[in-house]
């Protein structure tokens, strides 16, 4: 479409588009706190259930340490008499003894199962209430984000007197958004949803293992589910973490940075990957878009050297002055040419236009072998 074939048609088009999607969004959490009540409600009530049978197993092993109480008064007396006791006599009591010993015991260890699940239920509960709570504030973050849209983002007409730069910042929206849900797929295609459904195998296999194998091995069993559930619990903190850290609110640039390459080193220790970090200046806070903005290219050079570079050491530098802030990330990986353009590097492209954005530099300097520094600087203002 040529500049003038383009006109606020257009643009409205996009705008309309843009908050269709935004709206779409909105119908989708919406969706997940429905349905998070619905997970919420169906908890609690397994809570209640599983807390009557540890009631009721509490009852049943009372009743079985008074009749074991009585059976060994009996063992007793006829030991004491042994020559007044048939065999048969004495072994039945000795059987009986021993079975009520056998049933108190594996009442015992049903407690304390449904005292863990009790427990892990109660723990799922909290997690679910947390998500209820987000997804009520971000249908309200979207409803605001609609409003804007609908309101005082269709007055920027009078702002871009340019018509291909309307329609550049539409579809570059649109292709962010397209490119980030794809990203958001993969991770819990390939992380969460592939360990659920090794959950939800495992629990149909506990059960078989129970009634084939007795008890012990189907505790093997639990047991590895629960590092399953853990798992996959890490996988989406992960992922939630990568959407946005909440500590960069809060904490400021420095300690979410130093928390974030932890979390980065301890999720790649199989690969003994060390990430230091060092940090020369004031530690105050800067304007929340640069914050964020250079958290995103660090967290990206970071992510970089470890997908691809193949490096064992990643080190990083933060330096703040009066006048700028400054960051190197160096690796000790294979490196690259940096004059050689692959058509897909849309990581590095995308870095660059975001220092740009903030007026500053970002030199990338590396040779096959050598390993690679990234070096960013952006003025303070």
């Amino acid at each position: 479409m040529s500049v003038k074939q383009f006109n606020a048609k257009t643009l409205d088009d996009i705008l309309k588009k843009m908050i269709d999607t935004v709206d779409e969004s909105k119908t989708e959490i919406f969706k997940i706190g429905e349905q998070s009540r619905k997970d919420y409600e169906f908890i609690v009530d397994e809570i209640k259930k599983t807390k009557r049978m540890v009631a009721e197993a509490i009852d049943e092993q009372e009743r079985l340490e008074r009749e074991l109480r009585g059976a060994r008064k009996r063992l007793s007396e006829v030991s004491k008499y042994f020559e007044q006791y048939s065999e048969e006599e004495v072994r039945t009591v000795y059987e009986h003894a021993h079975k009520l010993q056998t049933k108190l015991t594996m009442s015992r260890q049903v407690e304390k199962q449904l005292r863990e699940r009790r427990d892990e239920l109660e723990r799922r509960v909290l997690g679910i209430q947390e998500t209820i709570e987000r997804a009520d504030k971000l249908v309200s973050q979207t409803n605001v984000v609609i409003n804007y849209l609908t309101g005082d983002l269709q007055n920027m007409t009078q702002f871009i007197k340019d018509a291909h730069e309307k329609q550049e910042f539409g579809l570059k929206i649109m292709e962010v958004q397209e490119e980030e849900r794809k990203r958001l797929s993969r991770e819990i295609h390939d992380g969460p949803a592939q360990m659920l459904a090794n959950v939800m195998m495992r629990s149909d296999l506990i059960e078989k293992v129970y009634q084939e194998r007795g008890i012990n091995e189907a505790l093997l069993e639990i047991k590895q589910l629960k590092k399953t559930v853990r798992d996959a619990l890490y996988e989406v903190r992960h992922i939630i973490y990568d959407l946005r850290p909440m500590a960069l609110d809060d904490l400021g640039l420095i300690p979410t940075l130093k928390k974030y390459l932890q979390t980065v080193e301890e999720y790649n220790k199989m690969a003994k990957v060390h990430i230091p970090f060092t940090y020369f200046g004031e530690d105050k806070r800067l304007n929340t878009k640069m914050e964020v903005a250079l958290f995103r290219l660090i967290q990206e050079s970071v992510q970089n050297a470890l997908k691809h570079a193949k490096a064992s050491v990643i080190q990083v530098k933060l330096e703040m002055n009066q006048k700028n802030i400054i960051a190197v990330i160096k690796d000790d990986g294979i490196g690259f040419d940096p004059n050689i353009r692959k058509e897909d590097s849309f990581g590095l492209r995308g870095m660059k236009e975001r220092v740009e954005l903030l007026e500053g530099t970002l030199t990338i300097q590396s040779n096959i072998g050598q390993g690679t520094k990234v070096i960013i600087s952006i003025p303070i203002k």
